[in-house]
C-alpha cells in the first residue's frame, strides 16, 4: 500500500482559516503556514541578534512548517471555540494527537521518529514558544490586511490577538511589534518608499 502521509500534505490548501469570520480574502491553511515560518524565522533570527538568544532557526522553522499539519484532519477549529474553557480545550487537544498520529502512521517506520516531534511540536521550547507566538502574529497580519479593506469583523480579534502577543512577553515579539508590524497598514507603493 503506499504511503500517503506527503500527499496528505498537499491537502493543507483545501482547509480554510477564519471559518466563523467574513472574509474579504480566505486563507488556507498552506498559505498561513509559509506566512508562520517566515516569521517564526524572523522571530528568531531577532532573538538571536538583539537579545542574545541561542535559538535553532532551521528547528523554529521546522516546527512552523508542520505547527498546523493536523487540521489536515481536524479542520481549522475557531479560537473563541478551541479556548472557550479548559475542558473544550483539552478534549480538542486529545483530537489534535490523534490526528497527528493518525499522520504519522500514514509514514514508513523509519521515517516516524524523525516527524513525530514536528507534529508534537509543544515541547516548551524556546523555538515552540516563538512558533506559537508567530502563529499569533500571522493572525495579526489577516487582521490588519481585513481592517484596512473596510472588514472589522476582525476589530476584536486584532485587539485580542495584539494582547495575546504582549502577553507573551518575548523582546523579539515587541520588536517586530514596533519595527516591522506597522509596514502591513501601508499601501504596496507606500511600503516601497
Amino acid at each position: 500500500m503506499p504511503k500517503s502521509f506527503y500527499a496528505m500534505l498537499s491537502r493543507m490548501k483545501y482547509i480554510h482559516r477564519w471559518p466563523l469570520m467574513r472574509n474579504t480574502s480566505t486563507e488556507n491553511i498552506s498559505e498561513h503556514t509559509q506566512e508562520v515560518a517566515v516569521l517564526a524565522h524572523a522571530l528568531a533570527l531577532l532573538t538571536n541578534q538583539r537579545f542574545g538568544g541561542t535559538v535553532d532557526t532551521g528547528r523554529c522553522v521546522l516546527l512552523a512548517l508542520y505547527h498546523d499539519v493536523p487540521e489536515i484532519l481536524t479542520g481549522d477549529l475557531p479560537t473563541p471555540v478551541k479556548y472557550h474553557d479548559p475542558a473544550i480545550r483539552e478534549a480538542y487537544k486529545k483530537v489534535e494527537t490523534g490526528a497527528a498520529n493518525r499522520l504519522l502512521d500514514m509514514l514508513p517506520d523509519d521515517l516516524r521518529p524523525l516527524y513525530a516531534p514536528l507534529l508534537h511540536g509543544e515541547d516548551g521550547s524556546i523555538e515552540a514558544r516563538l512558533v506559537k507566538a508567530a502563529d499569533k502574529l500571522s493572525a495579526l497580519v489577516k487582521c490588519t490586511e481585513e481592517l484596512k479593506l473596510g472588514n472589522k469583523e476582525f476589530d476584536n480579534a486584532q485587539k485580542a490577538t495584539e494582547q495575546a502577543l504582549h502577553d507573551m512577553q518575548l523582546p523579539a515579539v515587541e520588536a517586530f511589534l514596533q519595527e516591522f508590524m506597522p509596514a502591513y497598514s501601508l499601501t504596496l507603493d507606500e511600503q516601497q518608499g
